[in-house]
């Protein structure tokens, strides 16, 4: 390779980073824009940030990788629930075989506390976990457990929850490939990539369904009395 050569590269390198800055900064510009939109038209409040909702959870996705972050955080109000949704990345490995993961976590918080309880779809990724000696509760409904995967310490609150009415609503078009999860005082669901505003809904509609399905013994037993205002 010839000086000029060398120098052309030089150049393009010279004019090419400061192109990928702006690109950056426009896009995080962007991001934060579509958060602000999805809240004022949803009456929500935009946050921004939120360093507690990085160590709130410990199953999937979090409690893994470095550099945990959370983004595009607004919070508000859904069916009377308060409710979440957020960007979440973090990074695994270094150097040449590092890696950074997004997930869009939305999620619903609970009047107390209950037993953790996981719901899958049942692809090829679970065939492969249960065949590894994953766990997957079998219920009732055939076409129910040919498209969930159901994981739970306590397999009777799983029985108590994923009761008749619960099956026929995961059956529904807008459940159809979303990972849930009941953990400690939240249903979240979380899926791969930057939070995509028009499923927030959707998503909100299933977390509350599941929600709503819990009877009311369940949380009897764990010190919450629905009848109560």
């Amino acid at each position: 390779m010839g000086e000029g050569s060398v120098d052309g590269v030089f150049l393009l390198i010279l004019l090419a980073v400061p192109a990928v800055v702006a690109l950056g900064i426009w896009y995080q510009r962007h991001r934060v824009g579509l958060a602000r939109k999805f809240a004022e038209s949803a009456g929500w409040e935009y946050v921004g940030s939120d360093s507690g909702l990085v160590t709130r959870w410990y199953g999937t996705p979090f409690d893994v990788g470095r550099s945990r972050r959370t983004s595009e955080v607004v919070r508000g109000r859904f069916r009377g629930r308060p409710a979440t949704s957020f960007g979440y990345r973090y990074t695994t490995g270094s150097g040449k075989n590092q890696s950074t993961y997004t997930f869009h976590v939305v999620a619903i918080d609970l009047p107390a506390y209950l037993p953790t309880l996981t719901l899958t779809p049942d692809g090829l990724g679970a065939k492969i976990a249960k065949g590894l000696g994953g766990q997957d509760i079998q219920l009732e409904s055939e076409e129910f457990n040919a498209r969930w995967r159901v994981e739970a310490r306590d397999q009777k609150f799983a029985h108590d929850v994923v009761n008749p009415r619960l099956m026929h609503r995961m059956l529904a078009p807008d459940a159809y490939g979303l990972s849930l999860r009941i953990e400690g005082t939240s249903i979240l669901t979380w899926t791969m990539g930057s939070p995509r505003y028009e499923d927030v809904v959707r998503r909100l509609q299933v977390l509350c369904a599941i929600a709503d399905a819990v009877p009311r013994f369940v949380w009897l037993d764990h010190g919450y009395d629905p009848g109560t205002p």
